[in-house]
């Protein structure tokens, strides 16, 4: 089995370290290194990685600020020479905890606890079957029933999930949910939306609609889209 990791770290040869290791492993393609927060956020929010090395204490921000912000839930190894932070890396529901400095044995043991994982949970993915989501919105998890959202619609750097009732927006890209939801109730019709199929009400040549809401189709979507509804 093969992870994607992101290195978050302020120490230069610390990050040499891990990348060094993760090589060694044979096992973790190292994605890119942030030395603060904010960067790695914005590659975060729109690359999906299955494993985040986080180190606590960084200019600007700490890992645990980062992992409140983040749109999705990686697995995660906190990477720091402070055993004090061990209980919060509990509270964060990390995988592992590595105090610095570490040999090559302890990250393996690491990476094994990855490894082990069921395939559906590593990386923080949705499971493909699942009936619900959660979303990060407003600082707390939201669980969304499959069957209550209407569509997800792109702004920019967020979405917009929207139900009957009321609307939630949260940091993620169109590209990272399109790999996350159920595939049997979701599909993307355009570069900005995904929509919930069986919501459909009627379609009109290049648009859809569902609840009085416009939503154009991409010609590349088009097809797809035809074969999947119960046309008769």
């Amino acid at each position: 089995m093969s992870l994607t990791c992101l290195i978050v770290e302020d120490l230069q040869v610390a990050a040499d370290y891990l990348a060094k290791c993760c090589e060694k492993s044979g096992q973790v393609e190292v994605k890119g290194h942030y030395t603060n927060v904010q960067e790695a956020l914005e590659y975060l929010n729109k690359n999906a990685v299955d494993l985040l090395f986080l180190d606590v204490e960084m200019p600007g921000a700490t890992g645990f600020e980062l992992l409140d912000q983040l749109a999705y839930f990686p697995k995660v190894i906190l990477t720091t020479s402070k055993s004090e932070y061990a209980y919060d890396a509990f509270e964060y529901n990390v995988t592992d905890f590595l105090k610095k400095p570490f040999t090559y044995q302890r990250f393996q043991e690491a990476l094994q606890k990855i490894l082990a994982a069921p395939a559906e949970t590593v990386g923080g993915t949705t499971h493909h079957d699942a009936d619900h989501i959660f979303i990060k919105s407003d600082g707390r998890l939201v669980r969304l029933n499959n069957d209550d959202i209407l569509y997800i619609e792109s702004m920019g750097d967020y979405v917009k999930f929207v139900t009957a009732d009321k609307k939630y927006i949260t940091h993620n890209t169109i590209k990272n949910l399109e790999e996350k939801v159920n595939k049997q109730h979701f599909v993307k019709v355009h570069r900005s939306y995904i929509i919930n199929i069986t919501k459909i009400d009627d379609i009109r040549e290049n648009d859809l609609f569902i609840k009085g809401t416009e939503i154009p189709i991409s010609k590349a979507h088009r097809a797809d889209i035809l074969k999947r509804l119960n046309i008769i």
